[in-house]
């Protein structure tokens, strides 16, 4: 149960770092100065003084490290904003269904449906969730440089350890 719910989030946390993006880029659109991707950290990039990051990082944060070119800055904005919408829909229908959970007591005669029945609309949303981030991952892929496909490819491996280590440190084992 406990490997469902580090799933769960996870997966809650990659769609809040693509929202997040979506949002940032929003916002960096609205600007009338950053004509290109800072470096992480860099003040005066898009999405604020954090460059690309988003939330957390994620592929956003990745992408700030791959000296994109304006032309690709600006797919990759289309397809973030784009794509934002639907992940802010999913995540609220989750988040949706986490307080129908939070709000059932386990002594209500309900619960057991209620259970199965957020179990299951979660599962679909999470199937959603899941094809919408790497619909966008493959569609921001194909605008990348082979070269760029291949730096990005190892930072997201450099990433992973990263995390894998933090889990280890903490005494989980990686899934």
């Amino acid at each position: 149960m406990k490997s469902n719910r580090t799933w769960l989030a996870a997966s809650m946390l990659a769609a809040g770092a693509l929202i997040a993006g979506a949002a940032g880029t929003s916002i960096a659109e609205g600007q009338a100065t950053a004509p290109s991707v800072a470096a992480p950290g860099a003040p005066g990039g898009p999405g604020g003084p954090h460059g690309w990051r988003g939330h957390h990082g994620g592929m956003a944060h990745l992408l700030a490290q791959l000296n994109l070119t304006p032309q690709q800055q600006a797919s990759v904005k289309t397809i973030l904003a784009g794509a934002g919408p639907q992940m802010k829909t999913i995540h609220q229908e989750m988040h949706a269904n986490s307080l129908k959970l939070q709000q059932t007591q386990p002594t209500d005669p309900n619960y057991a449906n209620v259970v199965a029945q957020v179990t299951q609309a979660n599962g679909s949303l999470h199937s959603q969730m899941i094809t919408q981030r790497e619909a966008v991952r493959a569609q921001v892929f194909k605008v990348l440089t082979p070269a760029q496909q291949t730096q990005l490819a190892t930072l997201q491996a450099q990433k992973q350890a990263q995390m894998e280590a933090r889990m280890q440190a903490r005494g989980a084992a990686p899934q």
